[in-house]
């Protein structure tokens, strides 16, 4: 597997520096107390009004028959490399509470759990992708997804493995080093687009 480091500007802890989405996945199962692991992580993200709005739809290889079906909700690319993955899994965002109120930071605290299932699996040396690229309607029809309820981002656990199993196109961008905007560009005072004083040294 590929070791590729984020190479930051200030110091970070080496779970968030060693962090990234690989779509090379090792022909090897995920243990289950590590899986439920990566859940429990999830369960514990923090959240407005702690509504915990997240559900998790999760299908493994020791399933085949609900392992093809959510496969079957990726767009045909994610597919192609996703299917060696042995966990799949949808998030899904409750959108309105119990008592119907629109929740507007439902996909942020979505997000916060699903950090903290990133973090664990990290941790326990399991690599996650999370794909955009899925098939919200499918999967709200497949698995009955109530109104109020937003299938939010499908994602794939495994092992990393060898990136020389992918074609050419996906071997190299899993082995492309790793880039992200500098801060002057995103942390701002006074103003919207006036870069903060702190990182004007």
């Amino acid at each position: 597997m590929a070791e590729k480091l984020a190479q930051t500007q200030y110091p970070i802890h080496e779970l968030i520096r060693s962090r990234w989405s690989p779509r090379a996945f090792a022909d090897r199962p995920v243990e289950q107390d590590k899986l439920l692991s990566v859940l429990e992580a999830a369960r514990w993200a923090p959240s407005s009004y702690n509504y915990q709005p997240w559900s998790f739809i999760v299908a493994t290889k020791d399933e085949p028959t609900q392992y093809s079906l959510l496969l079957s909700t990726l767009i045909e690319f994610n597919q192609g490399w996703a299917k060696n993955a042995p966990v799949l899994i949808i998030a899904v965002a409750q959108t309105i509470t119990n008592d119907g109120k629109t929740n507007r930071h439902a996909f942020h605290d979505v997000g916060l759990a699903i950090e903290n299932l990133v973090i664990q699996a990290t941790a326990l040396g399991l690599s996650v992708h999370q794909m955009a690229g899925f098939d919200v309607d499918s999967a709200r029809k497949q698995y009955q997804i109530p109104d109020g309820y937003e299938p939010a981002t499908a994602i794939a656990i495994g092992y990393a493995g060898d990136p020389q199993s992918l074609s050419d196109g996906l071997r190299d961008r899993e082995l492309a080093l790793r880039v992200r905007k500098p801060l002057k560009e995103f942390v701002f005072t006074e103003q919207w687009g006036n870069t903060s004083p702190l990182l004007l040294d």
